[in-house]
């Protein structure tokens, strides 16, 4: 097949180092395994479906479950983004990823955290919270279910900005105490005014049109069959794909 798709001698050279110690047998071809990994992830393919030329697809997914459970992907990313960031100006946003039956179906056992998935309006959905650079690459992801608010994202990714001048985002951020926390940390939030404020928030309108390039990260993101439609149960599994998404997309 001529549109299989093959990780680079200078993408595997970048990635290694993030690769965990192989214990007593050597792995498998780790350039055949990470390439048939993210094709089988960019085209939403069952593992059974990967082409042969990757290898036996049991060999590809307990790689790619070992390595999610390990957090290997995630580290990627962040050590990737943590080298080539510009993190000047940075962006938060959110956005909805629709959730297949089969992510949602079956009780939720005892104990469990659950699958971060909720319903809307447009159903069943997991929100991806997202804080990226000046030029829209991810630096940090967060994951709730579909129904919770913004705010919540906000809370979470708010310990984990990295240093910078400006955030850019939108109304639905726009809450006194996320300022006052932005301002805390030396961040000036260009952020508009909800329409339900007495009194109007200035805010550099300029610079906020940048923060269409979030907006454009997440289409992108969406361009992976495996991010845009939540085929997994776990949400480990699945942040693991948005994860190894980001990294080839935005960072190799």
């Amino acid at each position: 097949m001529s549109d299989l798709y093959w990780l680079t001698d200078e993408q595997m050279d970048r990635l290694r180092p993030y690769f965990p110690k192989s214990h007593g047998k050597p792995r498998v071809d780790d350039r055949r395994v990470l390439s048939g990994i993210v094709f089988v992830n960019r085209n939403g393919l069952r593992w059974r479906d990967a082409p042969k030329e990757y290898g036996p697809h049991k060999t590809l997914y307990n790689r790619w479950k070992r390595w999610g459970d390990m957090g290997v992907f995630l580290r990627m990313m962040e050590g990737l983004a943590a080298e080539g960031a510009e993190p000047a100006t940075i962006m938060i946003d959110a956005t909805y990823l629709k959730a297949h039956r089969t992510a949602s179906s079956l009780r939720v056992k005892k104990g469990n955290l659950g699958r971060l998935i909720g319903r809307t309006k447009g159903g069943m959905n997991t929100k991806l919270h997202a804080v990226t650079d000046a030029n829209g690459r991810p630096l940090s992801f967060f994951m709730t279910a579909g129904q919770i608010s913004d705010y919540t994202g906000a809370t979470a990714l708010l310990d984990d900005l990295p240093k910078a001048k400006w955030l850019l985002g939108d109304r639905g951020y726009d809450a006194d105490w996320f300022r006052e926390a932005l301002q805390a940390k030396g961040i000036k939030p260009c952020i508009p005014g909800r329409k339900s404020r007495l009194q109007p928030v200035k805010y550099d309108k300029r610079r906020y049109r940048r923060r269409n390039r979030i907006e454009i990260m997440f289409g992108r993101l969406k361009d992976w069959r495996r991010v845009a439609t939540r085929y997994d149960r776990c949400p480990r599994v699945f942040f693991s794909a948005i994860a190894l998404a980001a990294t080839v997309i935005f960072w190799l």
